[in-house]
């Protein structure tokens, strides 16, 4: 009898937790790195119009009611998600949420852990109720272990460079750069699949969206990233070790025939890791499993490298050529700064680009094929803080294409 009323008592819970809860997750567990970082792709259905709120780590669950689910104890929170690391987004009726915990949080799991508590702890994501109604908490558990090969595959820290210890790189037109590399920390083992490309100079950079990996994209933005030149492809084995320096492109490769800026990019494709893996079905938004090994909750590097030397000889008709200030001029305190070039037949507009020392533009101007000179704003002093600015010329065709490109002069303000 007694347990016959155990059992009623259980109905009557329940449908206030778990059963009233339409939420489901997948994964539902994962193995995390006991001493650092870990990134997990998650998949979230049947939302049925709530919205995402925040999301903590905690080492207790207690029930949400009268909300849905189970939350957080307030006394066993270790942190939440930062902001910087917020990676969700709503694709149809699914929300994908990139669970980058830091190893802070790892490191306070680990402390309860040792004094006794569960050697798992949970992630738990708030969903509001636009209509007022209960909100509803979804946990994913998370248990401590080592970073190897039952760790989902993410990256942790990918860090580009030269062989030339050099913070910018600048190269004479038509010479090979130094050796490049990616020195790469990730958790977990499998395959790293990519590509190399470049961005030429007077092409749109790409955002942080196009940086991302794209095992960090839900499924419907997977192949819709900006593309850029490619250099060449890589394909490796990634032992369950923590650490890869992976060789970059052939330099032969890299283009320096004309003056600008280029933007080296290291592509991360997707690759099938079981422990990455999310089952669409399990969690009640549609059918199939999307694969995310080699997930990272952060925007990829670029490698950033300046070759100077146009691509004409300033002596060659038509060629695109500086006529004012010339190299090294001295701005006074009164003096105005009226930059000026040769114009060649073929161009439809001039870009104007004036950067610091430091290769960051300061001011930037376009001006048509009718005019060949541009009068600096007053403010371009400010800018200066006393130290040099270098500036050029771009020729562009009617495409916003470059045509030619001059050589950087400098100047300074007294």
């Amino acid at each position: 009898m007694m347990r016959i009323l155990l059992l009623a008592a259980l109905v009557l819970i329940v449908p206030r937790t778990a059963a009233a809860q339409g939420i489901r997750v997948d994964p539902t567990g994962v193995n995390v790195n006991t001493q650092g970082a870990t990134t997990v792709f998650l998949t979230f259905g049947g939302l049925n119009g709530r919205q995402p709120a925040e999301a903590l780590w905690c080492g207790e669950l207690i029930p949400a009611a009268p909300d849905f689910g189970f939350k957080c104890n307030p006394a066993t929170i270790f942190g939440s998600l930062p902001l910087r690391f917020d990676r969700s987004a709503r694709d149809g009726r699914r929300f994908t949420d990139i669970m980058s915990i830091p190893p802070s949080v790892s490191r306070r799991a680990y402390q309860a852990a040792e004094a006794g508590a569960a050697s798992a702890f949970f992630y738990v994501r708030r969903f509001v109720s636009p209509g007022g109604g209960p909100d509803e908490y979804v946990a994913v558990t998370c248990r401590l272990a080592g970073g190897g090969a039952r760790v989902p595959l993410a990256l942790l820290d990918v860090r580009l460079g030269f062989a030339a210890d050099e913070p910018v790189l600048f190269l004479p037109a038509g010479e090979s750069p130094p050796p490049v590399n990616a020195q790469i920390t990730y958790t977990g083992t499998g395959r790293l699949r990519g590509r190399w490309e470049v961005v030429l100079p007077g092409e749109e950079l790409p955002t942080p969206q196009d940086l991302l990996p794209e095992a960090s994209l839900p499924p419907d933005q997977r192949g819709l990233q900006r593309r850029y030149t490619p250099l060449d492809r890589f394909n490796v084995f990634l032992p369950p070790v923590g650490r890869l320096t992976l060789p970059g492109p052939d330099v032969a490769r890299l283009p320096t025939s004309v003056d600008g800026t280029y933007f080296l990019l290291l592509r991360v494709e997707a690759t099938d890791d079981k422990e990455a893996d999310s089952n669409l079905a399990n969690a009640g938004a549609g059918q199939g499993i999307v694969h995310s090994g080699a997930v990272a909750g952060f925007p990829l590097p670029m490698l950033r490298y300046v070759v100077q030397g146009g691509r004409r000889s300033a002596a060659e008709p038509g060629a695109l050529s500086l006529v004012a200030p010339v190299d090294g001029a001295v701005i006074g305190p009164e003096q105005s700064v009226d930059f000026a070039w040769s114009a060649p037949r073929e161009a439809v507009v001039f870009r104007l680009d004036v950067q610091d020392a430091g290769g960051t533009t300061v001011h930037s101007a376009l001006v048509g094929a009718g005019s060949t000179v541009h009068r600096a704003p007053p403010w371009l002093r400010d800018r200066a803080a006393g130290g040099t600015l270098r500036w050029r010329v771009t020729a562009l065709d009617a495409g916003g294409r470059p045509l030619q490109f001059t050589g950087w002069r400098t100047l300074t303000f007294e």
